[in-house]
């Protein structure tokens, strides 16, 4: 079982999630669990790691950076509500002291990141000028090119085991400066802005910041679910 942690609409009070990260995780062989947004407790969590195989964090809106003590929060930042944000700080860092395996997806990455010690970039292309667009004038969706570093369990889930070119889809205008102690870069984009992040342990940790759920169905990019529900399948606290 992978739990998914569901995404806040605030302005509807409800739980959302594409069905593409379902279908994605059912190809790869998984079996998807939504937790709903905002509900975290040490004790849920704790009852949730126990029973999981996975853990997936998909995107999202923005990262208040003020409430994790890294600084005050851009104003065109779009927050995820106070309690989805404390709730995957929370599933992120138990999944991590626990191994259990984690995914995360553009704002999931930036969580496993920040989590992990990395620092941000609030607003681009504000922080980064003359950087490539990493989303349209509406916040809408781009193509672009990230290079994988060779010898990543990322480049090795993608079928690039020696390093190569990947055309993705993005959509943020948050992301990570730096990665943390004990995580290595996977992916960086032409002008060197981190695509993909990895945790060097024995254990998965992988985030990406573009969007493979929204791939072609068959293609590489599937990888990246497929070793989630693999490492699921070794993880100790497997239940199957």
């Amino acid at each position: 079982m992978v739990v998914i942690a569901g995404v806040s609409d605030p302005e509807q009070g409800r739980s959302v999630l594409s069905d593409r990260y379902g279908e994605a995780l059912l190809r790869a062989g998984g079996l998807p669990l939504i937790r709903p947004s905002g509900v975290g407790s040490p004790a849920l969590v704790d009852d949730l790691l126990g029973q999981a195989d996975a853990v997936l964090i998909p995107g999202g809106r923005d990262l208040d950076t003020e409430r994790l003590g890294l600084g005050p929060v851009h104003p065109r930042a779009a927050l995820v509500p106070s309690a989805q944000q404390d709730a995957d700080v929370a599933l992120v860092s138990a999944a991590l002291s626990r191994g259990t395996p984690v995914l995360g997806i553009c704002y999931g990455m930036q969580v496993l990141g920040l989590v992990g010690g990395g620092r941000l970039h609030q607003h681009l292309p504000d922080d980064a000028p003359g950087t490539v667009a990493h989303r349209d004038a509406d916040g809408g969706e781009v193509r672009h090119e990230v290079q994988i570093r060779p010898g990543t369990r990322t480049a090795a889930a993608l079928g690039l085991p020696g390093g190569g070119s990947l055309r993705i889809r993005s959509s943020h205008h948050q992301a990570l400066t730096s990665a943390g102690p004990g995580w290595q870069v996977t992916a960086q984009d032409a002008d060197g802005l981190i695509e993909g992040i990895e945790h060097a342990g024995p254990g998965l940790a992988i985030g990406v910041q573009w969007h493979p759920e929204r791939a072609e169905p068959g293609g590489a990019e599937d990888g990246l679910f497929a070793i989630l529900i693999a490492a699921a399948g070794r993880n100790p606290e497997n239940r199957a």
